[in-house]
Formats: structure tokens, sequence, C-alpha cells
């Protein structure tokens, strides 16, 4: 497995909306979620919004992205999903996330 980490930066006025969004996702996107690899995906957000996420994948994050872009279901969450954040340009989430270097494990 591949661990990821990642940043997201979420309006903070939408912060309350997003969270609530994330109690209740989707049945069939938790399932392309798993279809696709994605292990132990977690999403922490401090107060202002900043959003780190972190998930291990098979291969790599690149591949559990492409996997995920075929998904049908992943667009129409991408598309409600976009307005809640900043700085997107244009893009969905998924195609925005800044991938962190990893610098650091302890098993």
């Amino acid at each position: 497995m591949k661990r990821v980490g990642f940043t997201l930066k979420v309006k903070p006025e939408l912060i309350d909306e997003y969270k609530a969004h994330h109690a209740n996702v989707w049945p069939e996107m938790l399932d392309a979620l798993r279809r696709h690899g994605w292990h132990n995906y977690t999403l922490f957000m401090r107060d202002d919004g900043l959003l780190f996420g972190y998930v291990e994948v098979p291969e790599s994050f690149e591949q559990a992205l492409a996997g995920m872009a075929t998904e049908e279901v992943n667009a129409r969450w991408q598309a409600m999903m976009a307005p809640y954040f900043e700085n997107l340009s244009g893009a969905y989430a998924d195609q925005s996330m800044v991938q962190l270097e990893e610098v650091f494990h302890l098993d």
C-alpha cells in the first residue's frame, strides 16, 4: 500500500454544510472508492477550512484517481462538492488535491 496525504481548502462559510455531506456519503460513492482501492480514507479539517486527507492505495494515487474518474457517481459527487472549495480554478476537488511528500512514518 502507498500512503498519500493531500490538502484542499473548504470555504469557511460552507464548512458546516461540507461536514453534513460527509456525514452521509452516498453508498454508491463509498462502493466506487472501495472498488478502486481507496483504504483508510480519512479527512481532517481545521477551523479555517484547511482540509487534510489521508488515504492508502494499492499502486499509486494517480491510478486511484484515474479509476474514480471512470465512475459516473464520482462525477456527480465532484460536481456537487466543487462549490465548497477555494481555488479550484474550474477543476473538481479530486483534480486539485495537493499531494504531500511523506517525510516520516512509524509502523
